[in-house]
């Protein structure tokens, strides 16, 4: 039966602004779409120096930034292991919350994720014997090279003229492969092969830039490409916070002292493409790549 405002007793009122007071203290609380309220779930594919977990705790260069990041919006992380190949779908999907840890930037990312402003640039390069130095689009015709399932510049890889490509689920799994001789070469993230090489000399590999800078090759060769977060659609707000957390970290320049601590010493780490390709893909107008000062 319908009851007239004029009806209810002052403690029905009181009672139902108190309900209202405590659900508007609870919105403001949790300000976020996240998987558990209050958690941060990530995934965790794990690749240093990268972003993953020991003993519940962020490490790596992306997993420092994100750590700092979710700790002043206060939000706790709870690391989800998973392969790099599901782990895309997994946020799209809402099991977990974000992906890090060298996930780059492309335009088709940015049309399906919400993506934060970079944590950090890069190149690709050709991992190779140290014997070799192969740097060029042409170096890779007709060999046999690896790299990891999933990849945004895969399709371009396939367009190398007489290329065999194998696919792996991890770099530790191709760099094996190269030096038994079972591929050529391989192409992947390239913070996780200098990392690796820098701890491994005796494994005889470099890691060579391409020189290409070829615009039909955009993500194969391009410079100045950029590693994000990716959080879901629905999750902008969350992921408009963390890059604001992420622009402090670059104004003060503590970016460098943090890649400093995992190898990450070059400086085209720390330097955007001079293209602003971001600009009208998912971001306005003025918007401009942030760079140590």
């Amino acid at each position: 039966m319908f009851t007239s405002m004029k009806s209810l007793s002052r403690r029905t009122v009181l009672a139902l602004g108190a309900l209202a007071l405590s659900s508007g203290f609870a919105q403001a609380a949790e300000p976020y779409k996240t998987v558990e309220p209050g958690v941060l779930s990530v995934a965790i594919t794990g690749d240093m120096p990268g972003l993953v977990a020991q003993d519940g705790v962020l490490v790596g260069y992306d997993g420092d930034v994100l750590q700092i990041a979710a700790t002043n919006l206060g939000l706790k992380i709870k690391p989800i292991p998973m392969e790099w190949s599901g782990a895309i779908a997994a946020v799209q999907t809402g099991r977990v919350d974000l992906i890090g840890g060298n996930v780059a930037w492309t335009e088709q990312r940015a049309k399906t994720l919400s993506l934060t402003d970079p944590t950090g640039y890069f190149q690709n390069g050709i991992t190779q014997n140290a014997s070799h130095d192969w740097h060029t689009l042409t170096d890779l015709q007709n060999k046999k090279i690896g790299s990891i399932t999933g990849f945004s510049f895969l399709p371009e890889l396939r367009k190398v003229r007489g290329l065999e490509l194998s696919l792996y689920d991890s770099s530790d799994a191709a760099m094996r492969d190269l030096m038994a001789g079972r591929i050529d070469a391989m192409v992947g993230d390239p913070p996780v092969i200098d990392y690796a090489i820098v701890k491994n000399p005796s494994w005889g590999l470099r890691n060579t830039p391409f020189t290409d800078n070829n615009p039909d090759y955009p993500l194969l060769t391009g410079i100045g490409r950029q590693y994000v977060f990716g959080l879901s659609q629905e999750n902008k707000a969350l992921a408009d916070a963390l890059s604001g957390e992420i622009r402090k970290l670059w104004t003060s320049c503590k970016m460098k002292e943090i890649g400093k601590k995992y190898g990450n010493i070059n400086q085209a780490n720390y330097t955007p493409s001079p293209v602003n390709f971001r600009v009208g893909a998912d971001r306005p107008t003025g918007w401009t790549p942030p760079a140590c000062p």
